[in-house]
């Protein structure tokens, strides 16, 4: 059950994560930019493509987007579901879209993020969120957001 990875490393602050954001919005693009049609849609046996792994990053944003911004009200904890990964990627078709419209998504998306959470206060970091069937404990919500960058880098590495 979610997460399947805890992605946050123990010295991350919600500050640090939000400025490691800034910086691959501004950096990735450019890493990625020189790679050719064929590189950007190589596919392994049961692994995503550059493509819908960047696609994938994308469907992470608009997802966790939507729970950084509800979060922060109504009733504890913000429960939200998990989103079904492959299906989304097979039926957003991301191998198939130019690689320059998921890199501009995937910014725009992050760009968003960084706004929402950026000047979180302090109550808004502590409450509490948790996955839907998840047998885990509340985390906070500045915990999730440093999660979502760490799930991000994980996947960089694999992408640059």
């Amino acid at each position: 059950m979610w997460p399947t990875l805890n992605y946050t490393p123990a010295e991350s602050t919600l500050e640090n994560a939000v400025g490691r954001l800034t910086q691959y919005i501004e950096e990735v693009p450019a890493q990625l930019s020189g790679l050719s049609e064929a590189e950007w849609q190589q596919k392994s046996p049961r692994k995503w493509s550059k493509k819908e792994l960047l696609g994938h990053l994308v469907d992470s944003a608009l997802n966790n987007l939507k729970r950084f911004t509800e979060a922060q009200f109504g009733p504890e904890p913000y429960t939200f579901v998990s989103y079904r990964q492959n299906e989304l990627v097979m039926v957003n078709a991301y191998q198939n879209l130019p690689a320059e419209h998921l890199l501009r998504l995937w910014q725009a998306l992050n760009r968003q993020i960084i706004y929402v959470v950026r000047d979180l206060p302090d109550m808004a970091r502590q409450r509490k969120v948790l996955v839907k069937g998840s047998d885990g404990p509340p985390h906070t919500l500045s915990w999730l957001i440093q999660d979502y960058v760490g799930h991000m880098e994980h996947h960089l590495k694999a992408l640059l």
